[in-house]
């Protein structure tokens, strides 16, 4: 069976990915399982910090390594949080302090619309000039106070219009469905499959 590591730490985002490897039947490993130390996240777009995750990933392990970097934009708020969406609150990183603090700057605010964005990649290895990069959005609007115990970051002020449910709401089956990760993660593995990889070592 294929190992490739995932560019992350978040419990939340690991087991969604997972989830949406199974069907590759790949072996996925967490790169703190691995001792590797997150990635610096430098820059302005989605897409340079994936890539820099994974090609970090790869690198300290010599395994091909998967990476997304994904955030909450919202119209009122000129795209924030953005690509500092785990960050939004500063240290110590916490998902109920960014909430609050969005949530903070909302307050007031008729207009509500926000998207998930995701950017994917993979990265067979460290030098791999042809990685593989999805992307996924999910459009819906924040909640006035947060609802629901499943999902993690963001998910519980994040409305989606067509279910009346938030992202923490969502059962993760259905979330994986129609969430801007799973989106991404359904276009990469199309990708995956085109390139017949994974392919025996």
């Amino acid at each position: 069976m294929r190992k490739l590591v995932i560019a992350s730490g978040n419990p939340g985002k690991i087991r969604e990915i997972e989830r949406l490897l199974a069907p590759l039947e790949i072996q996925v490993v967490s790169q703190s399982v691995l001792g590797i130390s997150p990635a610096e996240e430098p820059y302005s777009t989605f897409v340079e910090n994936a890539l820099a995750k994974a090609r970090h990933a790869s690198a300290a392990s010599g395994l091909p390594a998967i990476a997304d970097d994904s955030g909450i934009c919202v119209d009122a708020l000129d795209g924030a949080p953005g690509v500092h969406s785990a960050r939004y609150a500063g240290a110590p990183l916490s998902d109920e302090r960014n909430n609050a603090r969005l949530l903070e700057q909302m307050s007031g605010v008729t207009d509500r619309r926000a998207h998930y964005y995701c950017v994917i990649v993979l990265m067979r290895d460290a030098n791999d000039p042809e990685p593989l990069i999805a992307e996924g959005a999910w459009h819906g609007e924040i909640v006035q106070s947060p609802r629901g115990k499943r999902g993690f970051g963001y998910d519980p002020l994040f409305l989606v219009s067509q279910a009346g449910l938030t992202g923490a709401e969502l059962p993760a089956s259905r979330k994986n469905r129609v969430s801007h990760r799973g989106k991404a993660m359904r276009k990469l593995l199309r990708g995956m499959m085109q390139l017949s990889w994974p392919h025996p070592p």
